[in-house]
């Protein structure tokens, strides 16, 4: 019986001894998985303030892309104002034209009337210098006549008296 006691003995230290290693592997496992849980722990927490950071770059993007979309939106209406304005200005380079052309025809018949003007103002001098000649000479005529009925009237009454 001692044997079969030291024998359970033996077998109960064997076992004992096995637990003890059993449990020092446990707890060499518990600690890595402590440590491991420790690394995520912290990984997760890396990831959060990366995730946070990149959650305030997403929003800083955002808002350069609606500035951007507004910057686009702005520069297609100042590209359509100005479509409009390049096209009044042509308009009115059209209308200048026409107005110039207008301009110059006037000019032009302005300038053939003065010439006329000055034609007619040269037939009218003309017309004068004829006018008071033939008045010059009609006067003349009249005096010829009154000086020729006075004669006559003279010698109307000289033949009246003989």
């Amino acid at each position: 019986m001692t044997d079969k006691i030291r024998e359970k003995m033996n077998n109960l230290r064997i076992e004992a001894d096995n637990a003890v290693t059993r449990a020092e592997e446990a707890e060499a496992k518990n600690k890595k998985y402590e440590q491991a849980l420790l690394e995520k722990d912290q990984e997760i927490t890396s990831l959060q303030h990366k995730l946070a950071l990149l959650d305030a770059d997403l929003d800083k993007a955002e808002g350069k892309v609606q500035e951007y979309k507004l910057a686009q939106e702005e520069g297609e209406h100042s590209k359509s104002t100005n479509d409009s304005l390049v096209r009044k200005i042509q308009l009115l380079e059209e209308e200048l034209d026409v107005a110039e052309k207008n301009v110059k025809d006037t000019v032009e018949k302005l300038r053939q009337v003065d010439v006329k003007a000055e034609h007619f103002e040269r037939q009218v001098g003309r017309v004068e210098q004829e006018r008071d000649m033939w008045e010059k000479r009609w006067e003349e005529a009249q005096a010829k006549y009154n000086a020729s009925k006075k004669e006559l009237d003279e010698l109307a009454q000289v033949l009246d008296g003989i």
